[in-house]
């Protein structure tokens, strides 16, 4: 006679192991995510490269004194028609005394910008890098004539050419 082979009740090693082999790795797993967890987000004094560069940015930024140069119209150069630029300039110094000098000396500044902005064309202002341009000559022709500080940036408040 062959002998049946015996059942093993449903409890039994096979599956224990198993269930055991499950709970170390699940175990395992949560205790790993915890500590990568901890690592990412513990707040430590060093900051994060992204933190270090808002903070220097914001350094680099902050804003200066200001002055408001109201709008002003000017004839610009151009082969075909009349072309006019009307603006407004806000101009961003680095110290109250730049502010106080910028102001006195309004008339020479202004001279400066109409004589600069003149000799330009219509093609130059029209687009974004002629725009850029401008803004780095005056902020180097403002600079040749103030004494006490420089300008740090110059805003264009207002800007139309046609």
């Amino acid at each position: 006679m062959a002998k049946e082979p015996t059942k093993q009740p449903e409890g039994s090693g096979g599956s224990k192991t198993k269930l055991i082999i499950i709970i170390a790795v699940v175990l395992v797993l949560l205790i790993g995510a915890g500590i990568g967890g901890f690592l990412f987000l513990k707040g430590d004094d060093s900051k994060t490269p992204e933190a270090e560069q808002a903070a220097a940015a914001t350094q680099g930024k902050q804003v200066g004194p200001m002055v408001n140069i109201d709008s002003f119209i000017v004839n610009i150069l151009d082969d075909e028609e009349s072309r006019y630029l009307k603006a407004a300039i806000t101009i961003e110094v680095d110290s109250d005394a730049a502010a106080q000098e910028l102001n006195q000396r309004m008339p020479q500044i202004k001279d400066a910008i109409l004589l600069l902005v003149g000799n330009k064309t219509f093609s130059e202002l029209s687009d974004l890098q002629g725009k850029i341009q401008l803004r780095a000559e005056l902020i180097n022709k403002l600079n040749s004539i103030l004494v006490k500080g420089k300008v740090k940036r110059i805003y264009f408040t207002d800007f139309v050419v046609q």
